[in-house]
This record gives structure tokens, sequence and C-alpha cells, in this order.
């Protein structure tokens, strides 16, 4: 089933990648690349959701790549790379490695509530998946707020929830996320589809499944397609 065979038309609030206005980038571990008005997806995961030979792998990867492709680096190339490493480390996460903190209720409902708690003040959330150890997000962020900024305030009030409750301490969650900006429509559909899915391709019950879609997009018929 495709976009085309549904007859969608864009959802209320969505932006993809608009042809006229500029897109910035700024490197850390991973390039990120900006654009006012645009809708993001965003995946972020605990600081221990992957093990150490996953990681290493991960740095192994990289170094690979910088060999084959020496500076300067052109954007596709950056985009290549980012593709390479996301569907790795997306697999490698829906293993469930780590504490996987979000297997409990209280605190997936701390995370959702979380995302939620600026909605429509400084950000448009169109919809999400709470997995056991990381979270998917399509989310627009509003003039004058930036997308770093409002993925550091969610974490903060959830990591403090949870090492509240727990008697603990530290980091919670790895630093950096991993986000692209929506390109259209049709890429919107696969991003939603793969959110809903996301908890049936980790093999997890449906007691488990933490997934939301705006009513506003399900009332124009954007829907997660289950089989």
């Amino acid at each position: 089933m495709t976009l085309d065979s549904l007859n969608l038309e864009a959802p209320p609030n969505f932006r993809g990648l608009h042809p006229d206005v500029p897109v910035t980038m700024y490197t850390r571990h991973l390039p990120h690349w900006r654009q006012d008005g645009a809708t993001y997806w965003v995946t972020f995961r605990l600081a221990d959701s992957l093990p150490k030979e996953k990681l290493d792998l991960i740095i192994s990867m990289r170094k690979h790549w910088e060999a084959k492709y020496p500076p300067p680096r052109s954007e596709d190339t950056w985009k290549e790379y980012v593709k390479t490493v996301t569907r790795s480390v997306e697999k490698w996460l829906d293993q469930g490695s780590g504490v996987c903190h979000f297997k409990k209720r209280i605190f997936a409902d701390e995370l959702a509530r979380s995302i939620l708690h600026f909605q429509d003040q400084q950000y448009f959330v169109g919809g999400y998946v709470v997995m056991p150890n990381h979270c998917h997000l399509v989310i627009r962020p509003y003039d004058g707020f930036d997308l770093e900024d409002i993925l550091g305030s969610i974490k903060g009030v959830v990591s403090r929830a949870v090492n509240k409750a727990n008697g603990t301490n530290g980091a919670l969650w790895q630093q950096e996320s991993f986000d692209r900006i929506i390109r259209d429509e049709a890429h919107l559909y696969h991003v939603i589809q793969y959110i809903g899915n996301n908890p049936r391709l980790a093999s997890l019950p449906q007691s488990m499944w933490y997934r939301w879609l705006h009513p506003q997009w399900e009332k124009v018929g954007w829907r997660f397609r289950d089989p």
C-alpha cells in the first residue's frame, strides 16, 4: 500500500523540506541538517541501549568511511553514511539491550507526558513510539525554538523522574540523537508506518505498544496501517 493509493493530503502542521528555504548543517559524531519550519524524524536512545561491541563497530564503520571518503565530503556522501549507520543502530536497538527503563509503563507514560508537555506552544508533535530503550518522534519546532533544546528538555525531565524513582543518578540518555528532515508526504508516510510497526518488529506484546498519532492527522486519514 502506497501514499498514492491512499489518496492522502498533507496532514495539518506538517511541512517537509522546502526547496526555497536555506538548509544548514553542523557535525558532531553525526551530521545534523536544519531548516526553519521543517518537520523532523528523531530517534533518541538510552545511554546503555547499545552493547560495547556495537559501539566499537560504529567506530570501525566511521573510520572505514573516513578513509574511503576523505574531505571535502559532499552532502550526498554524508547522507549515505548516516543512512547506513541509522539502519544498523535501529536494528540493534530493537534487540533490547540495556536496562530498558521504558518496559515499565510508569516510565513510558512519563516520557509520553514530557513529549507532549509543550505541544502547540514550542512545537507540534505528529506522532511517536516509546520503545523499551529508545524513542521515535515526528516533531516540528516552532519559530524561536531549537530542536536540540526541545529534546534536551524532554530528556532532562524524564532523566530526573527515572533517577528519582530508582534512587540512582548519572546520565540516562545518549547525548546525541539521530534526526532527519522529513522530505515530503511520501517520506512522512514511510516514517509513520515505521513508527507504528516498530513494536511489532521488536516482538513486543501489545500491552507494551506505547505509540501515538495526532488526532488531527488521523481525522484526515493518516493511520498506523497494521497488518
